[in-house]
C-alpha cells in the first residue's frame, strides 16, 4: 500500500478558534507533527485523526476532503479510509 500524501492542501490560515487551519483543521503545531510522519501508517491514523477533528470542529471542512482526494488521485493511490479510529468522536449531526 502506498505512502498517502501529506494531508496539508495549501491554504494555511489559522483563523479559528484555537489556532485552526481554516481549510484542513490541523493547528500549527499539528502541521509541524506531521512533516515527520515517514510511515504510511502513521499518516493514515494521523489523517483518521483529522477527519475525526474536522467533525468534532464541525464538519465544515468538506473543501479539504475533496481537495485531499484529489491530491491523492494525482499521486496514484485511494485516499485513507474514512473509518474514524477507535475512541473517535462521532460526526456531528446538527445542522449548519
Amino acid at each position: 500500500m502506498p505512502k498517502p500524501p501529506k494531508p496539508c492542501i495549501g491554504v494555511c490560515k489559522h483563523r479559528l478558534g484555537g489556532g485552526h487551519c481554516i481549510a484542513c483543521s490541523m493547528t500549527k503545531a499539528q502541521k509541524k507533527a506531521s512533516k515527520r510522519l515517514s510511515k504510511g501508517s502513521e499518516r493514515r491514523a494521523f489523517i483518521a485523526f483529522l477527519r475525526a477533528q474536522q467533525a468534532w470542529l464541525g464538519g465544515r471542512f468538506k473543501g479539504w476532503e475533496i481537495a485531499y482526494r484529489r491530491r491523492c488521485a494525482k499521486r496514484g493511490g485511494d485516499p485513507p479510509s474514512d473509518a474514524r479510529p477507535e475512541g473517535a468522536p462521532p460526526p456531528s449531526r446538527e445542522a449548519a
